[in-house]
């Protein structure tokens, strides 16, 4: 998503344009049809130049949106494991995007290719991550500045970017990038004496 043109007033009302998109695309793809913008703009009643504003090209959208009906939400994730210790959620965050990338790695690599690529630099990506993880630290002890960089810095450790380091330049395995990662994780929150709840 173009989220240079999403930071340009009425981010609420973005978010729900936005949103009717992904749901055109879910609809289409749960129904196996192929799609184009036009026809996105058609089934979500939303302009073709507002999609295209939002998106630079149908494959795009495409993959995010398998990615977006694959991800829990960051408020659903939080809440199931809100009542553990602190650093279980965290870890629990961790295990869930590190094994949700797994499951669906070729759509990620697909996504990131998309991007990354100069014609789409506006899309960020691990928004979910950072946000599932910044509800996590919200109750902590740290502050604000403390709970925004320890949720950047522990982004680092999940979702596909460290999956491709991992794999394709240590050229580690499923399972030894999974403890890799994990290992990282611990060290980082043993390193962190006062992190309370």
């Amino acid at each position: 998503m173009k989220d240079e043109y999403l930071n340009q007033g009425r981010t609420n009302q973005k978010l729900e344009t936005r949103a009717k998109i992904l749901a055109a695309a879910h609809y289409f793809i749960s129904q196996g049809l192929d799609f184009n913008l036009e026809d996105i703009a058609k089934h979500s009643g939303i302009s073709r130049a507002t999609v295209y504003r939002y998106y630079s090209n149908s494959e795009v959208l495409a993959t995010e949106a398998v990615l977006d009906i694959s991800t829990k939400s960051p408020s659903d994730l939080y809440d199931s494991i809100k009542n553990q210790p602190l650093k279980d959620q965290i870890y629990a965050v961790q295990d869930y995007f590190n094994t949700l990338t797994l499951n669906h790695e070729n759509a990620f690599r697909k996504y990131l290719s998309s991007a990354i690529i100069p014609s789409t630099p506006e899309i960020k990506r691990g928004a979910r991550r950072k946000k599932a993880l910044e509800l996590v630290l919200a109750e902590t002890d740290l502050s604000s500045k403390e709970q925004t960089d320890l949720a950047n810095l522990l982004t680092l450790l999940m979702g596909i970017e460290p999956m491709i380091v991992t794999k394709d330049v240590e050229g580690l395995d499923d399972q030894e990038s999974l403890r890799l990662l994990q290992w990282g994780m611990k060290l980082i929150l043993e390193g962190i004496h006062d992190l309370k709840k």
